[in-house]
């Protein structure tokens, strides 16, 4: 996917949707809840692989947040249209004398960059366009025109940097400019995931801003949320994808940072829908809250699409919640909740797979990491660096009332706790004296 094509290689971010087996052509509307969740998997694949393409995928959706979907009150617009001038997937493909047009004032560079993506006088797609896709890896590359990995990559930049030069001279696609609590949160998610795998701190920053904008906008006193900004007011009473979404953004952000301001609010939130979505009667959360204009049916979803569905990501943030608040109530109700769709977790994953993650949750997700001490944040670094997905991580710098972190606070040293079934190891003061695994 990262070779082109579903992926715009040159100004970052994916495509909705391939409408082929290789990637090859998109519908080339670009949405925000898409990118919001690919960040975080590039993010998780590079922390599992160190492979550098991963790391330039995330940097270039960061770039293309940045440029070009962020508005002036720090929110994030929802998706970019597919069509420019009528026609769609013009502003991304290029004409054969477009693309040699681009090299003008650099022609050495032309057939390396015509080979590197598959670029025709014929076209590659219809109307005599070209999508911009690889098919071969640098080695081959680097092998055919006898250069390092490193001056393949140079050209490669140098390439791209002259197409987006002259892409800027295109008509753009229309922007859907409203700005969704849930898109956004999700987002947030991205972004700390990538700052887990780079440590740079401009995704921690661009989370961080995100978040403002959500608790200034969206959020009120009484605990609700809206889901929709747009030309500086809010509309529509929050649905319950907007609570867990952002819910769990605030507990990625918790873990990075140990500011417990993040979780209190998320338990907060946690339990406004407890009050105005459960139903108990069916252990499952309803859509709209009961605040809203009453429904002939007030529906719930349980089968995940391209977002999880709001009642697994639910059960995903209940059972998170209970081991840093230590509250049982929140385990047993994610337990019901998984209980009620096991069986289709069973014979059709695909389709709940996001209730899989949270089976996985609960049979392997039985260890929490606790760090202590005014070093803390820096240590919390260097650890987040690698693929932790069955440990759950806590720490604070200063004296905690957490339940997960209280008393074990020290002035002098940080102290690393390992902790299983409500019982903790006893303390260590290196990380490497730690079984992770």
């Amino acid at each position: 996917m990262a070779f082109g094509g579903v992926h715009d290689v040159l100004g970052g971010g994916f495509a909705r949707y391939s409408v082929d087996a290789i990637w090859k052509v998109p519908h080339f509307e670009k949405m925000l809840y898409d990118n919001a969740q690919l960040l975080s998997i590039y993010a998780m694949a590079f922390q599992q692989t160190k492979r550098p393409m991963y790391k330039s995928v995330c940097n270039n959706i960061l770039s293309w947040i940045n440029r070009e979907m962020t508005d002036e009150s720090g929110g994030i617009y929802a998706s970019l249209d597919a069509d420019s001038e009528g026609v769609e997937g013009k502003f991304y493909c290029f004409t054969y004398d477009e693309f040699v047009d681009a090299f003008i004032d650099d022609t050495a560079l032309l057939e390396l960059a015509k080979e590197l993506y598959n670029v025709t006088e014929l076209g590659n797609f219809e109307h005599g366009m070209n999508v911009l896709f690889r098919t071969q890896e640098h080695e081959y590359f680097c092998e055919k025109y006898q250069c390092t990995n490193e001056v393949f990559q140079q050209n490669v930049n140098q390439i791209n940097a002259l197409l987006f030069a002259k892409r800027q001279h295109k008509i753009r696609p229309n922007l859907d400019d409203k700005i969704l609590t849930e898109w956004n949160a999700l987002l947030i998610k991205g972004l700390v995931d990538a700052y887990k795998a780079f440590d740079d701190d401009r995704y921690l920053e661009k989370a961080e801003s995100i978040h403002r904008f959500i608790a200034k906008n969206s959020l009120q006193a009484d605990g609700r949320l809206y889901r929709s900004f747009k030309n500086g007011k809010v509309s529509i009473n929050g649905f319950l994808q907007d609570y867990v979404f952002y819910i769990e953004a605030l507990i990625s952000l918790y873990q990075v940072t140990f500011n417990e301001n993040y979780l209190q609010t998320a338990n907060q939130l946690l339990q406004y829908c407890m009050q105005h979505f459960y139903d108990d009667d069916n252990k499952m959360f309803y859509i709209t809250s009961d605040l809203d204009e009453k429904l002939i049916v007030r529906s719930m979803d349980s089968s995940d699409n391209v977002i999880p569905a709001a009642n697994s990501q639910m059960a995903k943030c209940l059972l998170l919640m209970s081991k840093y608040f230590e509250e049982e109530k929140y385990y047993e109700i994610a337990r019901a909740m998984l209980n009620n769709v096991l069986h289709d977790v069973i014979k059709n994953a695909s389709f709940f797979s996001n209730w899989a993650i949270v089976l996985d949750m609960i049979l392997h997700q039985n260890k929490e990491l606790v760090i202590s001490g005014i070093d803390a944040k820096n240590i919390i670094k260097e650890i987040n660096q690698k693929y932790l997905p069955n440990i759950l991580i806590a720490g604070s710098v200063t004296e905690s009332s957490l339940p997960l972190t209280q008393h074990r606070f020290s002035e002098n040293e940080t102290l690393f706790f390992l902790c299983e079934n409500k019982s903790c190891q006893l303390p260590v003061k290196s990380i490497i004296e730690l079984d992770l695994k």
